[in-house]
């Protein structure tokens, strides 16, 4: 078949939601994906241990995450251990009055946040520092972890319009795998990167490797840094997407996943801080669901910069810290099994958006339709889940609404 209602752009989160929607409307749908796989930048690789997400991993605001009901309908455990962030390991470098002291001050510069964000002019978030501030550094750490940005590129009222509940799960099956099988069954042609929308005549024209397709609607999920890149052509053009979008970009984390000998001798579901005075650093999950592995998160511009050293990069300097906080015992004990590199994909670019400063309407305009026929989803749409799973969801979602509500208007 090579008309459809609506074709939908990409096979993450967001497009499969549009499509699940679209057919439960009745409409005939088809999903175009660049990648030869489903889920985007949900992606879940096995290792020897288990599955291990290169990509997102938690169920963010599991208590209104959309993925835990589609988890228990298809038969995936949820597991509801609480996250070890925030805490330190034996307390290495990283003493509990110390610890103390941070999460205060992390405190603070929240309620600064929420604040600063009802005043009638945007800033960066870092204005929010104190200066000289003793916990600046790891504050910016975990910025790049949330935002994918430290806080100088980030906009105060995009950063403070985030909504998290706090509650946290995994799926130890694979936050990705979850995903992807949540679109099986929605007609999906994978291996075929969109290059040409075309909109000058009825019904759209969308150009892949794989053909021609023809659709009434089309539904687009593609992340910000391909439309502002103009990876796919729009015909006509759309400049203001592409403006909207370049004030969305992705900011960037990585994941490297190290096998590790002796884990007995930690404690599951633990966690450790590389450094605390220093952006150069990574975060550290060791045992997660109490598997031999570690799993060593990188973010902002440290991670953009370690993916420019190369393969091998992330799990070199990994292995370095680790030995630094717990030994040269260490060194023998670890092993590189795999990391993602979300700068180099040519399918993404980047791994979650963020709003620069001034700009934190950019999300409402890049999900507005064009002419009722074109529409825009993904979790940079998203008002208020964005830089999640859920949040794309919830915009696939909304996206399709949309398209059900133009096409019933139409002959």
């Amino acid at each position: 078949m090579s008309e459809y209602d609506v074709a939908v752009i990409g096979a993450g989160a967001a497009g499969l939601a549009a499509a699940t929607r679209l057919g439960e409307a009745g409409l005939t749908a088809v999903v175009i994906e660049a990648r030869e796989r489903l889920g985007g930048r949900a992606w879940s690789v096995a290792t020897t241990a288990g599955p291990q997400d290169l990509g997102c991993g938690w169920l963010h605001s599991a208590d209104r995450n959309p993925f835990v009901g589609e988890a228990e309908r298809l038969g995936f455990e949820i597991d509801k251990t609480s996250p070890p962030w925030g805490t330190q390991m034996f307390d290495l470098g990283f003493p509990k009055a110390e610890q103390a002291d941070y999460q205060r001050a992390f405190a603070a510069f929240w309620e600064a946040l929420d604040k600063a964000a009802t005043e009638p002019l945007d800033r960066p978030a870092a204005a929010l520092l104190p200066p000289g501030g003793r916990w600046n550094a790891l504050m910016n750490a975990v910025s790049a972890a949330i935002n994918g940005a430290e806080l100088d590129r980030v906009s105060i009222k995009d950063f403070a319009a985030y909504t998290d509940s706090r509650i946290n799960w995994r799926v130890p099956a694979g936050y990705g795998n979850l995903v992807a099988a949540f679109g099986e069954p929605c007609q999906v042609v994978t291996g075929a990167p969109v290059s040409v929308i075309d909109r000058t005549g009825t019904p759209l024209r969308i150009v892949s490797p794989a053909g021609t397709v023809e659709a009434r609607t089309v539904i687009v999920t593609v992340s910000t840094n391909l439309i502002a890149d103009e990876a796919i052509r729009f015909i006509p053009a759309l400049p203001d997407k592409a403006e909207a979008a370049s004030q969305l970009p992705l900011g960037l984390a990585d994941k490297v996943v190290l096998a590790l000998a002796g884990e007995q001798d930690f404690p599951p579901d633990c966690h450790l801080f590389g450094r605390t005075d220093s952006t150069e650093t990574a975060s550290y999950h060791l045992r997660p669901f109490g598997r031999p592995l570690v799993e060593g998160y990188f973010g902002g511009s440290f991670a953009a910069m370690l993916e420019k050293d190369g393969a091998g990069a992330f799990a070199a300097f990994a292995i370095d810290q680790i030995v630094g906080l717990l030994g040269g015992d260490m060194r023998k004990r670890l092993t590189p099994t795999a990391a993602s590199a979300w700068a180099a994909d040519p399918f993404a670019r980047g791994s979650y958006s963020h709003a620069l400063t001034g700009h934190a309407a950019a999300r409402a305009e890049l999900a507005a339709p064009v002419e009722d026929r074109l529409f825009f989803a993904g979790e940079a749409t998203s008002p208020h889940f964005f830089s999640t799973a859920h949040g794309a969801y919830e915009s696939g979602r909304r996206a399709a609404e949309e398209a059900i509500t133009a096409l019933a208007r139409r002959p």
